[in-house]
């Protein structure tokens, strides 16, 4: 019980435990923590793990003011083996009071494959619903696939490059305000230095293709970003 790490995505909020310098669109839209309580099983061939959670909203501390109501979550992980990774989580909730429920039904879906001891690939698809009216049997949608692949040059040297796509026309989670909402192609390359054990040099480019101008540029909205970052982790 308390505050713990989210069930939902294989990215983690620490950057240096992610194949890529910045996180998917994916991973930045759903939480990276939770608060509630869990209770979770592991087999004893440690190949198959299940969780049940009863959580206070969608990247909450405390549940909002006005909702009395709890969330859940499910969690149901595979490995068969140290190669092998395969996920399936789900939300079932609410992130609205009462007054205005919609109820919202997530499903994350990822698997993660080191093909080999240089290549691996981590594939994942999130898509949700949300009612559009509190009681409506109509709903909004919201998906987004993703592709990552990782290649170890050799003990200091890596790449890793990374295609996502993500729409949410009806702005469940992102809000643009515009025609088409959200929807928006995203690659990047990355290149990683492993200096030692604690510490860990990247660089990334990224750019990101949106359907409607939604990205500021000065006092105008474009429909391209493509951003350089590079950032040096150090680990203790």
């Amino acid at each position: 019980m308390g505050i713990f790490s989210s069930h939902i995505g294989f990215e983690s909020a620490v950057s240096k435990d992610c194949w890529t310098l910045t996180r998917s669109i994916l991973a930045d839209n759903t939480p990276y923590f939770e608060s509630g309580a869990k209770i979770s099983y592991t087999s004893n061939d440690g190949k198959w793990f299940f969780s049940g959670m009863l959580l206070n909203g969608w990247q909450r501390i405390t549940r909002m003011d006005g909702n009395s109501l709890m969330s859940f979550g499910t969690q149901i992980l595979y490995k068969p083996s140290s190669s092998v990774t395969v996920n399936y989580s789900t939300f079932i909730g609410t992130d609205k009071p009462d007054s205005t429920r919609l109820n919202r039904f997530y499903h994350n879906l990822y698997g993660i494959f080191q093909v080999s001891k240089q290549f691996g690939i981590t594939a994942g698809f999130d898509i949700g619903t949300e009612q559009k009216s509190k009681g409506s049997s109509a709903h909004n949608t919201v998906y987004s696939p993703v592709l990552i692949a990782k290649y170890a040059l050799d003990d200091k040297w890596a790449i890793a490059a990374r295609g996502e796509y993500y729409s949410d026309e009806n702005g469940i989670l992102i809000s643009t305000g515009t025609p088409n909402g959200f929807k928006t192609f995203g690659a990047s390359v990355n290149i990683v230095r492993k200096i030692s054990d604690s510490f860990l040099w990247r660089t990334e480019i990224r750019t990101l293709n949106s359907k409607d101008a939604i990205f500021q540029k000065q006092n105008s909205r474009i429909k391209n970003n493509t951003t350089v970052t590079t950032s040096i982790a150090i680990s203790f």
